[in-house]
Order: C-alpha cells, then sequence, then structure tokens
C-alpha cells in the first residue's frame, strides 16, 4: 500500500552549488548527504513536512543521473512514494500491469530498499517505492 510521497528526486549538476539555492529556499541545511556508490550518485536531503526533496549528483559517467541530465538537464528526475511492504506492493504493481526496472529491491540512500517502474508504464514518470529498512 502507497501511504505518502516520500521524496522528490531531483538531478544536479553540483549539490555543493545547488545546496546554497536549496538551502535559502527552505531556510535549512540538508540534513544528510551520503554516496550510493551501486547506483553513482551522491545524494542531499532536505525534509519538508513529512515529505522530502533529494539532490542527486552523479559520481561517475555511467550514472543515470549522468545521462539524465545530459539528455534533459536538470530538474525533477524521480517521484518517491512511502510503501508499508515493498514486495507485496512490487507483486501489486506487477499484476495491473505495471513494467518494473527492479522485480528485487535493493539498497538505496536514506536507509531504505528500493524499486522503479520503468516510465514507460507511468505516463513518464520514473516511480520509485521506498519502504524503511528494519
Amino acid at each position: 500500500m502507497i501511504r505518502k510521497i516520500e521524496h522528490l528526486g531531483i538531478a544536479v549538476k553540483s549539490i555543493e552549488e545547488s545546496a546554497k539555492i536549496y538551502d535559502a529556499l527552505l531556510g535549512s541545511a540538508c540534513y544528510k548527504i551520503e554516496e550510493v556508490v551501486s547506483e553513482g550518485v551522491k545524494t542531499a536531503f532536505y525534509r519538508i513536512g513529512e515529505s522530502k526533496i533529494e539532490l542527486l549528483e552523479a559520481t561517475n559517467e555511467n550514472s543515470p543521473i549522468y545521462k539524465f541530465i545530459e539528455k534533459k538537464g536538470q530538474g525533477i528526475h524521480h517521484i518517491a512514494f512511502d510503501v508499508e511492504d515493498i514486495y507485496a506492493e512490487i507483486e501489486r504493481l506487477k499484476a495491473e500491469g505495471f513494467q518494473l526496472i527492479n522485480e528485487v529491491p535493493k539498497d538505496g540512500a536514506d536507509n531504505k530498499i528500493i524499486a522503479f517502474l520503468h516510465p514507460k508504464s507511468t505516463d513518464g514518470i520514473l516511480v520509485e517505492l521506498c519502504q524503511e529498512k528494519s
């Protein structure tokens, strides 16, 4: 079951430069910066009420974020939903006909396990499912 919008992922060329903008815009600094080596990204998180903003910077040219910025420029990369049971949600969405990029959840940033739905099955929007690690 999808419970809420967990975060919006924003692809940026430089977290250091973009953080200046978001610090000023949101009136606070990010609460966490971490690297997800398996995805080739560095992330920075901001809290906004119950939701978050995640800035994503590529750490190498094979990163999906690097490819996204090369093709589309900086901007909203994905929307992430908090789910109660990611395994059940994956099965439910497969049964509904959604195309998954990850049929098995993997480790993500901010203490989450994650899986992505392909934009071809979600009207062009990359959707991430997130569940807090136990």
